[in-house]
């Protein structure tokens, strides 16, 4: 396996953590997008829209950070991290789509804005962030794992990233008590891989 990345891109480490924690050898391949690679011709071969990270698996190719977790969870086989009952499957796939939406809109739009220049509104990203983070600590009050699961999902390692390097962005993660034992328990998972660290926002103390 091959698993085209970047060290600083939350959607490439949610990538890049699940098939540590699954067990799947794999190859990192960086893609340099300060300068552009990832909107060559070779590249969006791979990927049309240009965006990292993308899986090759001998002949196939997966693109899509969400899209990689759900391959690789049913190439393992019948795992905790993919359950296969409906209701609890359809919970993963709820918080899934949390990720690719209101995370990436949220916590991930406000560190974009800090290690990345991007142009977004800064009160409206780190705002969402907060609406998001506040339903999030409200489901882990009760729960071990967000889907509700006795053991970690994939639903947990797509929302993981964005959140533990929400600082980065600006978005103070103090007072959300629940979601900090929740973190701490993904970080105590074997085979844990931290998203590379940056000296942007809150981690360095500035910000709101």
């Amino acid at each position: 396996m091959k698993l085209y990345y970047h060290p600083l891109s939350g959607h490439a480490h949610r990538a890049h953590l699940f098939l540590n924690l699954a067990g799947l050898p794999h190859e990192l391949k960086p893609v340099d997008l300060a300068a552009g690679e990832q909107k060559t011709a070779k590249f969006l071969e791979l990927n049309a829209f240009g965006e990292i990270p993308v899986l090759e698996d001998g002949g196939i190719i997966i693109p899509d950070s969400n899209a990689i977790l759900v391959y690789a969870a049913r190439k393992i086989g019948p795992s905790h991290w993919l359950p296969e009952d409906t209701v609890t499957e359809a919970e993963v796939q709820r918080w899934l789509s949390v990720a690719a939406g209101k995370i990436a809109y949220g916590c991930c739009a406000a560190r974009l804005v800090t290690v990345f220049g991007a142009s977004f509104d800064t009160t409206e990203v780190i705002q969402r962030a907060h609406d998001t983070l506040r339903v999030i600590e409200h489901a882990l009050k009760d729960r071990t794992w967000i889907a509700g699961t006795q053991q970690p999902t994939i639903a947990d390692i797509a929302l993981y990233s964005y959140i533990a390097r929400a600082p980065e962005g600006n978005v103070d993660l103090s007072g959300y008590d629940a979601i900090a034992v929740w973190l701490q328990r993904v970080e105590n998972l074997k085979g844990f891989v931290p998203l590379q660290k940056t000296v942007a926002g809150l981690e360095t103390g500035c910000g709101q």
